[in-house]
């Protein structure tokens, strides 16, 4: 289930490892991908270029993921989708995630197969 056009990803996930494993494998599926590491790199980067979908682990320096989700929801009003990754055992702030208007959640460790297919979902409903 490859996407054909080059749509924008911006992936947030302070383990490097983790981040470039699922950069290749989105960027082999045709997105343009930009990655950062930190939830002020994701600030910066939201003021400069909207992506077309965002995949963002929960915890990460500066700005969380659920912070995240509340800035783009109900400080900036955009309807993004916000795919969120965090690891296991952490299901309060799964739930608020979602409370807040995230779209989708994966548990770490994260299939990169499994998130190809959970991003092209959300981009197929918009």
């Amino acid at each position: 289930m490859e996407t054909t056009a080059k749509r924008q990803l911006l992936l947030a996930e302070d383990d490097e490892m983790l981040a470039s494993l699922l950069e290749y494998r989105l960027k082999m599926a045709g997105f343009e991908v930009s990655v950062v590491h930190d939830g002020k790199k994701v600030k910066e980067h939201l003021a400069r270029q909207t992506p077309d979908i965002i995949v963002s682990d929960i915890m990460m320096p500066y700005f969380s993921g659920i912070e995240l989700v509340d800035y783009l929801r109900n400080e900036i009003h955009s309807q993004v989708p916000i795919i969120i990754i965090s690891s296991a055992g952490n299901e309060e702030n799964v739930l608020s995630a979602f409370e807040l208007g995230a779209n989708d959640f994966i548990a770490k460790p994260v299939n990169p197969s499994e998130l190809l297919v959970r991003v092209n979902r959300e981009l197929n409903k918009a």
